[in-house]
């Protein structure tokens, strides 16, 4: 069975970063971003790329069947039965979709939802400050936290409910952020290998 672990948080909250030193600091985990996921689709200039580039370079969301095929494609491939994918999910559409189809996948198992909590100021100042492409601008940022504010809350109740949400204070250092997820993870039965 695979167990998945999702990472949220603001664009710039450094959820990609901690979630790629979990899985080099672990050989019995596997990583993937959404939004990587998506770069690669865009760089390979497939059909599917040219739709997908159609919404990210707007800052919008990716339409749900295409995010749900995206990311089960990657579980059912990856080499390890931990794998952690953050960016996920991104509006309530996307939180319903995936729990009807882990309520229907016997082969996968979500453990935990891991946010990684940082004040806008500080996600805005990281997101202008690495610049990786033209949807770093304050404009394309402001419009990315008011798509990724939006939905935070019910996300946030939804999970809760189902006492699967863990919050981690994205305003440290990336050691401290990383060792309190890697805290977590042992917390729950994975082991760094």
């Amino acid at each position: 069975m695979k167990k998945l672990f999702l990472i949220i948080g603001a664009p710039g909250s450094g959820k990609t970063t901690d979630a790629e030193m979990i899985a080099q600091n672990n050989e019995n985990i596997t990583h993937y971003s959404t939004g990587d996921m998506f770069r690669e689709q865009i760089a390979s200039k497939s059909e599917l790329g040219a739709i997908i580039n159609k919404y990210v370079s707007a800052g919008n969301l990716v339409p749900i069947d295409i995010v749900i095929k995206t990311i089960v494609d990657a579980l059912n491939k990856a080499p390890t039965n931990v794998v952690i994918i953050d960016g996920y999910p991104r509006s309530n559409e996307q939180m319903i979709e995936l729990d009807n189809y882990l309520n229907n996948d016997t082969n996968i198992k979500l453990v935990s939802v891991i946010e990684v909590v940082v004040s806008e100021e500080t996600a805005c100042d990281r997101v202008l400050g690495r610049a990786r492409g033209e949807d770093d601008n304050v404009e394309i940022f402001n419009n990315r936290m008011k798509v990724y504010n939006q939905p935070l809350e019910d996300i946030q109740n939804f999970y809760q409910t189902k006492n699967l949400l863990h919050k981690v204070d994205g305003e440290r250092t990336i050691n401290e952020i990383v060792k309190d997820i890697q805290k977590h993870l042992e917390q729950k039965g994975i082991k760094n290998s």
